[in-house]
């Protein structure tokens, strides 16, 4: 035990040298080694798409979820990384690309995650079963959305497993998503957050310089060459998607190969109601600002329809990163969610252990990972969840209790907030109820011929 703790204290104290050393070299790092800035404990992956300014950069990062909604990102272990870090360069194997497009219209009562959901599905569907997209590169036909939520697809595409993502993007849409990001930037200089090198600075330069570039018509935004060739091409058929779409582990397959996989995509009315929900969860790199403004809109619309709103199981929120509260705090939505709240995080006092035991109540906890990194919260042993987030598999968010095994079950923002407040999956008929009004996504999609 003295061991343990002695290591755990040497990390500590080497933390502040490796961010000095890092910030020394050029790097932004997430603890300022002078201790003037807040520590980030946000989410990387978000702050990432938020840097990433050209979508024509490659982007090699140590983690399996290395996507980015702008440039082709690669997951790769920390030797390669380190290697490009020093030199600018790496020797990595590029595999082939799978298209994918998209055909017919998004119902108003669909979310965005229901559209990543049904893409899984359908394209097993269309190649009896063979993931082609496992070890390749994913090109995501997404131009109408913005960077947040084209995110939430590319993200998926390491559940998908596959390689790397690269989102085509139109102009206009480009463009917007680069004056939010810069928006972002600057917060993160006038936090102080900017190093001698002045990196943060030279990337609203870059992206000043993008979104000219694409205005003038000098460099559109990135296409594929008319004469590209694919492993395989997938078209998703969105007029197929009616009820919203959950990513089940199905803990109970005989099949032992089959569970906590995450090709196990069923419909909303697949479970009835009467399927229990012990935990709710929105967080992690897969929801963005406006599912956390959907999750106000919901208790508005609720409100209205009920009286009040009372939460028959616990729901965690966890907002991707503090720029994203900020920009709730300064548009009315955080307000709203601290009226039904029943936690808060504080930085001024937080809290020296992982929580355990959870009441039927809101918590708005720290920005950042949260249940899904499963080291910083977790659930109650064989509890049921119901999770925006990307793991599923045994153990990362819940663990298995001798007599019932735990499972994280995947959905959009909407579905996990009404099960939270229900205690148990809803109806498609309560569902609509719940988000009537709400524009859940802006989404359109572009040609299938491009």
């Amino acid at each position: 035990m003295s061991y343990s703790i002695s290591l755990g204290q040497k990390a500590q104290a080497n933390i502040p040298k490796l961010m000095k050393f890092m910030n020394d070299f050029g790097v932004i790092t997430a603890r300022d080694p002078k201790g003037e800035y807040h520590a980030m404990t946000d989410v990387i992956h978000k702050v990432l798409n938020d840097i990433t300014v050209d979508e024509w950069a490659i982007i090699i990062g140590g983690d399996s979820h290395t996507r980015m909604s702008k440039g082709v990102a690669f997951g790769a272990d920390s030797g390669t990384v380190a290697l490009a870090l020093a030199t600018g360069e790496a020797s990595m194997p590029i595999p082939e690309s799978v298209k994918v497009t998209f055909k017919g219209s998004m119902k108003e009562h669909m979310d965005f995650r229901d559209v990543v959901h049904a893409t899984q599905l359908q394209m097993l569907q269309q190649f009896d079963g063979e993931n082609v997209f496992q070890g390749r590169i994913i090109e995501v036909h997404i131009g109408t959305l913005l960077a947040d939520q084209a995110f939430t697809f590319t993200d998926w595409t390491a559940e998908m497993k596959a390689k790397a993502s690269i989102c085509i993007s139109q102009d206009e849409t480009l463009i917007e998503s680069l004056e939010i990001a810069k928006s972002r930037i600057q917060i993160m200089i006038e936090k102080g957050m900017d190093n001698e090198n002045q990196v943060l600075k030279g990337l609203i330069a870059k992206a000043d310089k993008r979104i000219a570039e694409i205005r003038s018509g000098e460099k559109p935004a990135l296409q594929p060459d008319a004469n590209a060739k694919y492993y395989a091409e997938v078209v998703i058929d969105l007029d197929l998607i009616d009820e919203p779409m959950i990513a089940d582990p199905d803990v109970n397959n005989a099949d032992i190969s089959k569970r906590y996989t995450h090709d196990t995509i069923r419909p909303l009315s697949f479970y009835g109601d009467n399927r229990k929900v012990d935990l709710g969860f929105v967080g992690s790199c897969m929801v963005h600002k406006d599912d956390l403004k959907i999750v106000s809109q919901m208790l508005k619309n609720l409100e209205k329809e009920y009286g009040e709103v009372k939460f028959n199981a616990p729901l965690v929120v966890a907002a991707p990163t503090y720029n994203i509260i900020d920009e709730l705090k300064a548009e009315g939505d955080w307000e709203y969610l601290q009226k039904y709240s029943g936690f808060e995080f504080s930085d001024a006092l937080p809290k020296q252990t992982a929580r355990t035991e959870y009441e039927n109540i809101m918590y708005l906890e720290r920005p950042g990972c949260n249940l899904c990194m499963g080291n910083q919260e977790k659930a109650a042993k064989g509890d049921t969840v119901l999770s925006t987030s990307t793991r599923l598999f045994q153990g990362r968010v819940v663990e298995d209790r001798a007599d019932k095994k735990g499972e994280s079950l995947l959905a959009s923002t909407p579905v996990v907030v009404l099960s939270a407040i229900l205690g148990r999956i809803p109806t498609l008929e309560e569902y609509k109820v719940a988000v009537k009004g709400i524009n859940l996504t802006k989404f359109q999609p572009i040609s299938t011929k491009i």
